[in-house]
């Protein structure tokens, strides 16, 4: 399902040149390629660092600034972390959804199964955004 929802964000991608993925429509709405960063980021984490005890280093603040990065650059960004999660998932058994990790930033000790599952829905909600911008732009006569 992540893979699906990664194709999407490439599909949302096509054609966009860098004013659009630069664009933000409105006070407090973060442009599309905020949302690449930060989805791919976020995913990157509770898959990586909380589920595999791998780190990424990631720097979630950083993630809001990203600022004329170009759509070969996102692309390239999300392909990395389907390849990531390909082997991330070839090493994951049915039976370890049920362990608990902890989370590296607060500590909190959530399963397997949860961290997955809340990697996909927070990725599914930042590519509807994603799609949505792309729509507006386009409207727009982007």
């Amino acid at each position: 399902h992540l893979k699906a929802l990664h194709a999407e964000a490439l599909k949302a991608l096509e054609g966009l040149p860098l004013e659009a993925l630069d664009w933000v429509p409105g006070p407090e709405m973060n442009s599309i390629s905020v949302l690449i960063m930060h989805f791919t980021g976020s995913e990157r984490y509770w898959i990586g660092d909380v589920v595999r005890g791998d780190p990424s280093f990631r720097n979630r603040e950083a993630e809001f600034q990203t600022k004329g990065v170009d759509a070969a650059t996102l692309r390239q960004r999300i392909l990395d972390l389907d390849r990531y999660e390909a082997g991330a998932f070839e090493s994951l058994k049915v039976r370890d959804l049920d362990a608990f990790k902890v989370a590296p930033k607060d500590g909190r000790s959530v399963t397997v199964a949860w961290a997955l599952l809340h990697a996909m829905q927070h990725t599914a909600v930042h590519i509807g955004h994603i799609e949505i911008l792309t729509q507006q732009w386009r409207q727009r006569g982007g």
